[in-house]
């Protein structure tokens, strides 16, 4: 990372992107400020947090972008096309560090995650989760 061969805002994207997927609601927060922080308007972050790709990202970022989120959408099991078109487009180096940020933020989400349904748990439902994830995870009503 410290090469500047992956630039700030193009980092930050790639987590949005893994974020959004995985409804991690710390990461969001916490990447939301880092985003503006690398330079990204307020417009662009609104749709990544929407689960989008915002059409006028920087067009030698948009390969990875797309692959981040099927890579996120596959659970970390990207299509064997999908990986061969990121590495021909970024080639070896810069693809491995392209997974390195997407697995360091699907480690934070999976932290975050499990830490909001523990703190559900043990809040007997009053804490941890948002109301969104809540109604989810409700049982359908008896019918």
């Amino acid at each position: 990372m410290q090469s500047g061969e992956i630039s700030p805002g193009f980092r930050e994207r790639l987590m949005m992107v893994v974020t959004e997927v995985n409804g991690c609601r710390y990461c969001s927060y916490y990447h939301s400020a880092q985003s503006i922080k690398a330079g990204l308007s307020n417009d662009e972050l609104r749709i990544l947090l929407s689960g989008q790709i915002p059409q006028d990202s920087p067009a030698e970022e948009m390969t990875a972008l797309v692959y981040a989120q099927h890579w996120a959408e596959t659970n970390a099991k990207p299509d064997f096309e999908a990986l061969h078109r990121l590495v021909e487009t970024y080639l070896d180096e810069k693809a491995s560090m392209i997974h390195a940020i997407l697995r360091m933020i699907r480690a934070g989400n999976l932290m975050g995650n499990t830490w909001d349904y523990f703190l559900n748990r043990i809040s007997f439902g009053r804490f941890g989760l948002t109301a969104k994830d809540r109604r989810a995870s409700d049982p359908a009503p008896a019918r």
